[in-house]
């Protein structure tokens, strides 16, 4: 009796031991991988500048502005616009125009200011004779446009760099810059487009070297149409900026 109660220890013994070897050698398992981040979404950014920056009183300037990832961009004093664009302005006094654009990403905005200076505006130069306005627009050729867009085309670079040549060579000369479209989309929306891209073509012969105060920019939109026919050659002809003698 005495043995077979210590066989029993012995073999309890021996099996708690082997348990116990047993679960040393268990392993844990893995923790789950962590969640993925969320997306975020792309931070804006905004730019904003002013051409000239500098006036004399009664003259303007032009606003030009883009963002990116912005989904509402407004400008004080101007109000909600476009995500880009450019506009005319004429501030009495010096002015900035903050840009505010906000996105899903957060907030971005730029400044760009219109210094308006104290010297009073230069004398009207007279008006250059001898140069009616067949010769005029014979010399300066009007600058197109691709759809839906009022960026200068690379192809248009020597039209602009020969009407600023010209312009620069007869400084009397005041210029109607106007802003034509195609006849689609609506009234609206060409008024704006024809805006932008009179005040493109402006802003690329001020940077040709012709003085911002000899060119006025007028928008059209798709009422005056150069050519009628539902093609695109057609449509391309008006997509344009036309240069006319400001009389």
């Amino acid at each position: 009796m005495k043995i077979s109660n210590r066989t029993s220890l012995v073999m309890a013994v021996s099996l708690a031991a082997m348990l116990t070897v047993a679960g040393c050698h268990k392993k844990n398992p893995a923790p789950p991988p962590p969640p993925a981040p969320p997306a975020t979404a792309p931070t804006p950014m905004a730019t904003i500048t002013a051409e000239p920056s500098s006036i004399t009183p009664g003259g303007s300037a032009t606003l030009t502005w883009k963002t990116t990832d912005a989904t509402n961009v407004s400008i004080e004093g101007l109000g909600t616009v476009a995500t880009a664009g450019t506009q005319t302005v004429t501030p009495t006094q010096t002015t900035s125009y903050h840009l505010i654009a906000q996105g899903d990403g957060g907030t971005a905005d730029a400044t760009a200011t219109v210094t308006v200076t104290s010297a009073p505006p230069p004398p009207a130069p007279i008006t250059e004779t001898g140069i009616d306005e067949n010769a005029f627009e014979s010399a300066v050729k009007p600058v197109f446009f691709d759809y839906d867009s009022y960026d200068v085309r690379p192809d248009a670079q020597s039209t602009i760099s020969s009407d600023a040549n010209f312009l620069n060579q007869h400084p009397n000369l005041k210029v109607v810059i106007g802003g034509y479209c195609d006849q689609r989309g609506s009234t609206e929306y060409n008024l704006a487009l024809g805006e932008n891209r009179a005040n493109a073509a402006k802003q690329a012969l001020v940077s040709a070297g012709v003085s911002p105060d000899r060119l006025r920019t007028v928008s059209y939109g798709k009422e005056k149409q150069f050519c009628t026919d539902q093609t695109e050659a057609c449509w391309q002809q008006n997509r344009r900026a036309q240069f006319t003698l400001d009389q």
